[in-house]
């Protein structure tokens, strides 16, 4: 009589652990995670617009107080860099999250409209994937111009003053600067109201007030970095 040997596989001694993502992981790869995501950096861009705008609205008091500001700034390194750095990654994962949002949005129907008509939305929610990167191009090229004076046509460090002025003597670059702040209006408009829907904050008693202070502050920024190209094309600033 043969004598039957059972053999057990490794596996019944060291069973494989199965690989779960952490719960860090698992809210990034969620809608809702990256919404709040949105949220949060967008939150935080939010609060850095209206800091930058009330920083630049200094031009309009004589260059030895918008040039004595940022001369101040830049005396505290170890503040600023922390700030551009957060700036910077809250850019990053905010534009990363919109792309995966609007490829998620994209494979959740994979056979496109006969006849699209827009229900429950406004234009500003609607050019969102538009005035984003539009903002983003924006960005790079008021870096590149009045930061490091890369592409500015009479760059002088620290005096930042004249860095305006001479700057938006060029029509063409003013009314650059000024079309894109009209996508910032659009794109701040949507991005500060639905910041408040994804975390959750939205409420039907308080919704009116949200969209009225959202609206307030859009405006009240968009003019503000308008009107400063404006003036130095009417000679109310030189």
């Amino acid at each position: 009589m043969k004598k039957v040997v059972m053999r057990q596989s490794s596996e019944e001694f060291f069973p494989r652990t199965v690989q779960r993502p952490t719960s860090l992981i698992a809210f990034w790869d969620s809608t809702v995670g990256k919404k709040i995501v949105m949220a949060v950096t967008g939150a935080i861009g939010v609060g850095y617009l209206i800091g930058h705008v009330a920083g630049n609205l200094l031009v309009f008091r004589g260059p030895a107080k918008i040039d004595a500001y940022a001369a101040f700034l830049k005396s505290n390194p170890g503040l600023l860099w922390t700030a551009r750095a957060i700036l910077l990654l809250a850019v990053i994962l905010h534009i990363i999250a919109a792309f995966q949002l609007a490829r998620m949005s994209q494979k959740s129907r994979p056979v496109a409209y006969k006849r699209w008509r827009a229900v429950g939305s406004d234009f500003a929610s609607r050019t969102m994937r538009w005035t984003g990167p539009i903002i983003g191009i924006f960005i790079v090229y008021h870096l590149l111009h009045f930061t490091t004076g890369t592409i500015h046509p009479d760059f002088r460090e620290g005096q930042v003053y004249h860095n305006v002025i001479t700057g938006f003597r060029v029509w063409y670059i003013s009314a650059f600067y000024i079309v894109t702040m009209l996508a910032l209006l659009a794109h701040l408009y949507h991005g500060a109201w639905s910041m408040f829907q994804s975390l959750g904050l939205n409420h039907p008693k308080y919704n009116r007030l949200v969209r009225a202070l959202a609206t307030i502050v859009t405006v009240v920024v968009v003019i503000g970095f308008i009107s400063i190209p404006v003036a130095v094309l009417l000679g109310w600033i030189a």
